[in-house]
């Protein structure tokens, strides 16, 4: 009785509805060219299209799973976006507060339309109007002020990279 009563303790735990969460993938087995093209620039700073666009692409191809151009044509899916606000603020003040205050740490913010569409298909596999990631670099002395926002924005566009590639590729 004892062993009946045990072996059904144990039966009825494993249907118990726990499953870990994002382990899947939402990954077509058909696609295996991706295509990202230049993210198209309304923000208006130098570079940082070209900087996102080979972020994505090195990171698409760290999944092993494709080869990623960066062109539209002969692909089986399609990476489509705009980097559409580009903002730096300070969040952090040096000095007294008043007058002489300086800006000592800044907030980089980056907005991003993305789109993820399966070539010859108007079904998007994965969107997102507003994706957004964020960076913030201490500015040091003023002399280095370009050279912080340039690393900031080297995080940054990998943070952005990261962010992008599980959010279309991984079931979450």
């Amino acid at each position: 009785m004892r062993r009946a009563a045990l072996v059904l303790l144990t039966v009825g735990s494993l249907g118990c509805g726990y499953a870990l969460v994002g382990r899947g993938t939402a990954i077509d087995p058909s696609i295996k060219r991706i295509g990202v093209p230049l993210f198209r620039d309304a923000t208006g700073k130098a570079g940082l299209d070209q900087k996102i666009t080979q972020r994505v692409i090195e990171e698409l191809l760290k999944r092993g799973r494709f080869d990623v151009i960066q062109q539209a044509a002969d692909v089986d899916a399609l990476v489509d976006g705009e980097l559409v606000s580009y903002r730096s603020q300070a969040v952090g003040l040096s000095g007294d507060s008043g007058q002489n205050a300086q800006a000592s740490r800044y907030l980089v913010v980056l907005t991003a339309r993305v789109k993820y569409t399966k070539a010859g298909s108007t079904e998007t596999i994965w969107a997102n109007d507003s994706f957004s990631v964020q960076e913030e670099w201490d500015v040091g002395d003023a002399s280095s002020f370009f050279d912080r926002e340039e690393q900031a924005i080297d995080r940054l566009a990998g943070v952005f990279a990261r962010n992008l590639v599980a959010a279309m590729m991984e079931a979450f």
